[in-house]
């Protein structure tokens, strides 16, 4: 068991994709939140083009 704790303990093969999956994973949250933040200024722009556009009666 303890050969085994310590095989696992320097065993460097997994360690690189991890660091990419965390890469990965920053990007995508850094991307969700930017096209959030996007997309609410594209709809308050739309909202002001259809308040201009729209006749009063």
């Amino acid at each position: 068991m303890m050969n085994l704790v310590k095989r696992l303990w320097s065993e460097e093969e997994g360690q690189g994709m991890v660091e990419y999956g965390l890469i990965i994973a920053l990007i995508s949250v850094v991307a969700i939140v930017m096209l959030t933040n996007i997309g609410t200024n594209l709809l308050t722009k739309f909202t002001d083009v259809n308040t201009a556009i729209t006749p009063t009666t």
